[in-house]
């Protein structure tokens, strides 16, 4: 548990959820729109409504959903070279957003850019994941909770998670060192999303009531925020796992001296983290009390 929790702080596990669900965020939002558009041009599909349906909003929450997803005055949308762009960028900030998470986890070093081509085959294989679990849950769903989708849906996602790994970290990952994270952040994806069906439509409908489409977007962060923490989590949970199990089959036992090291570690980490905290809490009251006082005296 030391070791999990030293992994999670190093790889700064609350600030990769958080680039993680905003990179998601910003590429779900605009991939969204424009499937809605090219594939609303040969079936009734329709984006807003899949996402009502899922979580059964009502009232506030599907209207915002609406908003958000629809054109702007129910005018016709077209697919430019512009919004193809855009929705590239995105994705493959969250493709790249990904592999720093591996990257970090793994201890490896960052290849960036130079890794663009395995990103741009993660999205495509995204598109897939998503077309498969979305599946799942449209033919498999008897209830708003969907347990039958979310219980099958285990072995997709530790076999999209795993191979996930592997390329975006450029096979620098062997699959058995990535099965642990793989098997961990499936189950625990699955019991979020179970846990998500309860709380989102009144995450949804709470939020839309209060701020309209912005609140659907917050609502929206919130979830992958959740999601992603799940994965970080998971990684930093399955890389000690994989370790610990090498450890076992050498037959090598941490000393006293090394369990003291590692809390010892973790405790001068979350003082260290409190202290800065602390000391940012007064300087933000005073900036605020600073611009109150010059918007007072103009």
């Amino acid at each position: 548990m030391l070791r999990v929790i030293n992994r999670f702080q190093r790889i700064v596990g609350f600030d990769r959820s958080m680039a993680l669900s905003s990179s998601a965020l910003t590429a779900m939002i605009p991939l969204a729109i424009l499937s809605g558009v090219v594939l609303g041009t040969f079936t009734d599909y329709n984006a807003a409504e899949r996402v009502i349906t899922r979580y059964g909003l009502t009232d506030g929450g599907a209207d915002a959903v609406r908003s958000l997803f629809s054109p702007a005055g129910k005018t016709s949308t077209s697919v430019g070279l512009f919004g193809v762009v855009f929705l590239l960028i995105s994705l493959l900030s969250f493709a790249r957003a990904a592999q720093r998470l591996f990257e970090q986890t793994w201890q490896l070093k960052p290849l960036s850019v130079r890794n663009t081509r395995n990103g741009l085959w993660w999205i495509l294989a995204l598109g897939g994941y998503t077309t498969a679990t979305a599946w799942l849950h449209a033919v498999l769903d008897g209830g708003r909770l969907g347990l039958a989708a979310a219980v099958c849906g285990v072995p997709v996602t530790v076999v999209f998670l795993v191979w996930s790994g592997r390329l975006l970290s450029a096979k620098r990952i062997d699959g058995p060192d990535l099965l642990p994270f793989g098997i961990i952040a499936a189950v625990l994806a699955g019991l979020y999303s179970v846990g998500a069906a309860i709380y989102l439509p009144h995450l949804f409908n709470s939020s839309a009531s209060r701020y309209g489409a912005v609140g659907a977007v917050f609502a929206m962060l919130s979830a992958l925020f959740g999601a992603m923490l799940v994965v970080v989590a998971s990684a930093a949970v399955g890389r000690e796992v994989r370790d610990e199990l090498t450890r076992i089959r050498a037959g090598q036992r941490p000393s006293d001296n090394e369990i003291r090291r590692q809390w010892d570690s973790v405790v001068e980490q979350s003082r260290s983290r409190w202290r800065t905290a602390r000391e940012q809490v007064p300087h933000r009251r005073s900036k605020d009390s600073d611009s109150s006082k010059d918007s007072d005296n103009s």
